[in-house]
C-alpha cells in the first residue's frame, strides 16, 4: 500500500506520493489548478497510475477547495488538518504554520504536530497570493521577476484594504513616476503586515513555519521574519504541505 494526497488549491493543485512507512515522499506533481477541479482531479488520476501502482494498491485522500471533485478519493479532509499535519512533517511537531494561498492566509498554531489552534483572514484577497498576482500583473511582471524588483526597491506605503482599491493606488503611483522596484517592494510590505497581523491575532510558538506557493520567494519570507521577530523557516516541499499531510493521514 502507497498513500498519495491530492489537494486542489485555488490557484495551484498538487499532488504527492509517499512510501507504505510514510516516511519518503516517492513522487510529487504540480500543476495549475485551471477552471475545472473535476479535469484537474482526473489529470492528478491519470498521474497517479502512471507511477506504476494499481489502483488496489492506492490509499487516496483529497484536500482543498476541490476535494469535492475528486470521485475516486477514498476520503476528503479539510485543509486546516492537512496543512497543519503536512507542516509537522517537514518542520516539527510545534510550529505555528502561515499558510499564504491564492485565495486566504491561515495560520495554524500546532502542538506535538496536533492543530490546537487557527485563523484565516477575511473574504477579502489583500493579504494573499492573489494580491501579488494581480499587483504583478499590473506592472506587466511575472511574480519571479516582481519578487527580484521588489528587492531592490525601497517601500512605499500602500493603505488600502481592499485588492482592488490596491490596484488604484497602484496606478496612482505609476502615474506619479513612483519606481517599479519601490512600488513592488510596497506591495510585499502590505501583504507582509497583514498577514503578521493575524499571526497575531493567535498564540504564536516563535517558531515559524510557511507553507504555500511563496516557499521559494526570499523576499518574502525575510520580510515576514523581521517584521515577526522571529526566523520564518521553510522548504521546496512546503508548498506541497496539503497534499503532504492528505497522505499522512491516509
Amino acid at each position: 500500500m502507497v498513500y498519495a494526497g491530492i489537494d486542489i488549491g485555488s490557484t495551484a493543485a498538487k499532488g504527492v506520493l509517499l512510501n507504505e512507512a510514510k516516511t519518503e515522499i516517492l513522487a510529487r506533481k504540480l500543476m495549475p489548478s485551471g477552471w475545472n477541479s473535476r479535469q484537474t482531479a482526473e489529470e492528478l488520476h491519470t498521474w497517479l497510475l502512471s507511477l506504476g501502482h494499481s489502483r488496489e494498491d492506492l490509499r487516496i485522500i483529497a484536500t482543498g477547495y476541490g476535494r469535492v471533485s475528486v470521485p475516486y478519493a477514498d476520503k476528503t479532509l479539510t485543509e486546516i488538518t492537512c496543512h497543519g499535519k503536512g507542516a509537522a512533517f517537514l518542520g516539527g511537531g510545534d510550529l505555528t504554520v502561515i499558510d499564504i494561498g491564492g485565495q486566504d492566509t491561515k495560520v495554524i498554531v500546532l502542538t506535538g504536530g496536533r492543530v490546537t489552534d487557527f485563523v484565516m483572514n477575511d473574504k477579502c484577497s489583500a493579504g494573499t497570493g492573489k494580491f501579488l498576482e494581480v499587483m504583478a500583473n499590473r506592472m506587466g511582471l511575472g511574480l519571479d521577476e516582481f519578487f527580484a524588483m521588489a528587492e531592490t526597491g525601497r517601500e512605499v506605503k500602500i493603505s488600502s484594504m481592499c485588492t482592488v482599491f490596491a490596484e488604484s493606488e497602484i496606478v496612482s503611483l505609476m502615474g506619479l513616476g513612483t519606481p517599479r522596484e519601490d512600488i513592488a517592494c510596497g506591495a510585499v510590505g502590505s501583504v507582509v503586515s497583514k498577514v503578521s497581523a493575524l499571526v497575531n491575532r493567535k498564540s504564536p510558538s516563535g517558531k515559524y513555519y510557511l507553507t504555500g506557493g511563496f516557499c521559494e520567494a526570499g523576499f518574502l519570507v525575510r520580510k515576514l521574519g523581521e517584521v515577526l521577530g522571529a526566523e520564518v523557516i521553510t522548504s521546496p516541499d512546503g508548498r506541497f504541505a496539503g497534499a503532504i499531510g492528505a497522505a499522512l493521514l491516509g
